[in-house]
């Protein structure tokens, strides 16, 4: 906490508010090790990026912001209470641990959003739901070579804020491949791809064995799928590439049993990916949309993660319900967490009518106010302490929770200058 200014001990306390995670993302021939690395930033025109990773400025930006707050005592301000959280990309579980009385404000800035000049009233919840198999592995037959193909240069990014901008999803693209190798008597070994919840996955590999004799053909197959993707995806994902190679010096290989084999690849085929449907209230809000995120194997199981948002409670309910019936068809079994409220918009909320006040006076335009579809951790907030008035905003990001992200540094100065003038005007009353 920070003591109120000189003069306005009296004035209503706020709440900052931001999480100290990251989502740790990099390209797959970057050696960067995010455990003891440091980052290696770059700025680019008006943009600083990492160079190969993601930067973490969802939400460091925020976390700096408030600890120069902290430090500078030539502010005007009421009294301040600063809140971070951990393991907002992993599950909110920072936010969900806050117990009643944490907190003594009644308002709260949260400092999670990313473009300058929108205040942000609301936002989807969600939760993750899970599908296993036991891929019952046997010895590679005899007479077959295993095949190594992958799926990389796509752009990924956040499951939430880049799930309508129609990208491509890794695990979606190669399984089209596999099922193509697996018509030739082609038997899956391999399967790995995604690497968060949150992101649209980027990249992903799988081994298939074909029998010798149809190697070539195999190849060949994957490099006319190769073009037909890319065609699909031209124009969103120029970098898109699926390649094939027969991986020489292979020695005790396992495959998957046919039937599981065939029940993992229609399941992908069937799990819905991306918008659901979109807001009847608010224009070019994505109101429900899934994600088909991780696949991993290991030496019993195949494990398929995926992740469901919405800001109507019950539609999260129904895509994971939908979600679940097509793992559950595919004879996997399916796990699913307790997920996260939604946020509810106020558009009479008392500080986001001083918000937009505060911005018109100091910009001179308008800010726009929306809802986001994404987990800020107002809801769950919201939830735990009734009545917190609230808003979001931030300085402007792109590409957030893929190694593409972006600050532009320009925005940032607005972004400081609009929160140190709206808390004046709160701490003014």
């Amino acid at each position: 906490r920070k003591p109120a200014s000189r003069g306005w001990e009296n004035a209503a306390s706020v709440c900052l508010q931001g999480h100290l995670d990251m989502v740790c993302e990099k390209h797959p021939a970057n050696p960067h090790d995010f455990s003891k690395d440091p980052l290696e930033l770059v700025r680019k025109d008006d943009v600083i990026m990492a160079n190969g990773t993601t930067l973490g400025a969802d939400n460091g930006i925020a976390v700096a912001t408030c600890l120069a707050i902290m430090e500078d005592r030539s502010l005007e301000h009421g009294p301040l209470e600063f809140l971070f959280t951990v393991d907002e990309e992993t599950g909110l579980t920072g936010a969900q641990s806050l117990q009643p009385g944490f907190l003594q404000s009644k308002t709260l800035l949260n400092l999670d959003s990313e473009e300058e000049g929108e205040l942000y009233v609301g936002c989807a919840g969600g939760r993750d739901t899970r599908g296993t198999w036991d891929a019952g592995f046997e010895a590679v037959p005899a007479g077959m070579v295993p095949i190594q193909l992958t799926v990389g240069g796509l752009r990924g990014g956040h499951s939430g804020l880049e799930i309508d901008k129609g990208r491509g999803n890794a695990l979606k693209i190669i399984n089209r491949a596999v099922v193509q190798l697996l018509e030739m008597g082609g038997r899956l070994s391999k399967w790995i791809g995604g690497s968060k919840r949150n992101a649209i996955p980027r990249d992903s590999e799988a081994v298939v064995y074909v029998a010798k004799a149809k190697a070539d053909a195999a190849v060949a197959a994957v490099e006319e799928f190769n073009r037909v993707a890319r065609a699909e995806l031209a124009t969103v994902e120029p970098n898109l590439a699926v390649t094939a190679q027969v991986l020489k010096g292979v020695r005790g290989g396992k495959v998957v049993r046919k039937a599981i084999q065939k029940k993992l690849t229609q399941t992908i085929a069937g799990l819905p990916h991306g918008v659901i449907k979109m807001s009847a209230d608010i224009p070019g809000l994505v109101e429900t949309s899934t994600n088909v995120a991780v696949i991993t194997t290991d030496k019993k199981t195949i494990d398929v993660q995926t992740s469901q948002r919405s800001s109507v409670a019950s539609e999260i309910v129904e895509i994971a319900d939908s979600v679940r019936a097509v793992f559950e068809l595919g004879g996997a079994k399916v796990t699913g967490s307790d997920g996260y409220p939604g946020w509810k918009p106020n558009l009479d909320s008392p500080v986001l009518n001083l918000a937009k006040k505060t911005y018109m006076d100091m910009f001179g335009k308008e800010s726009a106010v929306k809802a986001v579809h994404a987990g800020l951790e107002c809801g769950i907030i919201g939830e735990k302490f009734p009545g917190m008035d609230m808003v979001s905003f931030g300085p402007t990001m792109a590409d957030v929770h893929s190694p593409n992200e972006r600050l532009y540094f320009e925005t940032v100065p607005r972004f400081n200058d609009f929160l140190l003038g709206l808390l004046k005007n709160i701490a003014k009353g």
